[in-house]
């Protein structure tokens, strides 16, 4: 039986029983529980912060934005189901948990991508839809003058989405808020005019023919995913076209694997604004729709919409090959977006032709 170990001399004696020794050892305990700590806290915030936002009522946020001046005069009109998704979309990307998280420095948001790249895909279709609310929806000709509150919101939506100082992205995007409300709130008061909304068949049709490239590009990204061989059809039916540069007749296109899942959540953003957008538009373009019939297919875009933001169950984003035993997040993503980019043509046939 091995004998327990006993100082050998008074030295040791001492420091064993030595206070400094014992604050010593404390000090390294301390250190040590407070880096288990902060490594705990830093993971439990991580898995929070990157989980995807839900969805809002554009009518509630409508409703509760026209009385949020407590003015009497405050009413919906054609436009401000609309004007509050802009501003809707927006505040999501800044105040949902974890706050906008793509120019982020500080643990554990720098370790987070899903998030950002959320962010990314929604914070296209917010410059696209305050783009369109400045040069479409706000004009009711191409010699008219620009709406003073659309030309502030607009740029400051498109200002840098990875600032964090000097100024942040958050200062530049609460200033387009700011302006993006002042016009809903003229929208809504009748005792001015300056303030306008057309919902016309052509307005909506240029605002569709952007999201139908959106759609079509994350389609196309998507599929990469497991790889794909493309023949360069860019000049086809147009036997006197022309390019810049020359391509070759075959290209393998395959995502990085590990930007699989970046793809998939930009696409994911893109779609969760794009859902809204389509709910408002469908509110303030109601009566043209009705009268093209169709407003039957934009319901249906949105039902193919709402499909992408159902919940993930898998830990992290498979990409199994096409028919393989494993699954592929990615097609499936293609699958609904490829549905909704197809409906949205046949959108923009009715509205064009009736």
């Amino acid at each position: 039986m091995e004998k327990p170990h006993l100082p050998k001399s008074v030295t040791e004696v001492v420091k064993l029983y030595d206070p400094r020794t014992w604050r010593e050892k404390g000090l390294w305990w301390t250190a040590g529980l407070f880096v288990v700590t902060y490594i705990l806290v830093v993971t439990i915030l991580a898995i929070f912060w990157s989980r995807s936002p839900a969805t809002f009522d554009v009518r509630e946020k409508a409703a509760s934005l026209a009385g949020s001046d407590g003015s009497e005069s405050a009413r919906l009109v054609t436009g401000s189901y609309t004007t509050a998704t802009v501003i809707g979309i927006a505040e999501t990307l800044l105040n949902k948990p974890g706050g906008y998280l793509s120019n982020d420095m500080t643990p554990p948001g720098v370790f987070l991508d899903n998030i950002p790249n959320w962010e990314f895909g929604a914070l296209t279709e917010l410059r696209d839809l305050s783009r369109a609310m400045r040069n479409e929806f706000s004009r009711s000709q191409t010699q008219s003058v620009e709406d003073k509150d659309l030309q502030v919101a607009e740029p400051q939506f498109s200002y840098d989405s990875e600032s964090w100082i000097l100024p942040s992205t958050e200062s530049e995007y609460r200033t387009g808020i700011a302006a993006m409300t002042r016009y809903f709130h003229r929208l809504g008061d009748d005792k001015t005019s300056d303030g306008q909304f057309f919902a016309r068949s052509d307005n909506l049709r240029s605002y569709l023919a952007v999201a139908e490239k959106r759609l079509g590009s994350l389609a196309q990204r998507l599929s990469y995913a497991v790889g794909q061989a493309h023949l360069d059809t860019s000049l086809a039916g147009d036997p006197s076209a022309q390019q810049a540069s020359p391509a070759v007749g075959e290209r393998e296109n395959k995502t990085p694997w590990m930007e699989i899942d970046d793809v998939f959540f930009e696409a994911r953003g893109y779609t969760w604004a794009l859902l809204h957008t389509l709910e408002a538009l469908s509110i303030d373009f109601e009566k043209v729709l009705k009268d093209k019939n169709a407003l039957v297919s934009v319901q249906q875009i949105i039902r193919e919409l709402k499909n992408t933001q159902d919940p993930i169950w898998s830990p992290m984003i498979l990409n199994g090959t096409g028919f393989g035993p494993m699954g592929n997040h990615s097609l499936v993503m293609a699958s609904y977006i490829s549905r909704a980019n197809a409906a949205i043509i046949d959108l923009r046939s009715l509205l064009e032709k009736g």
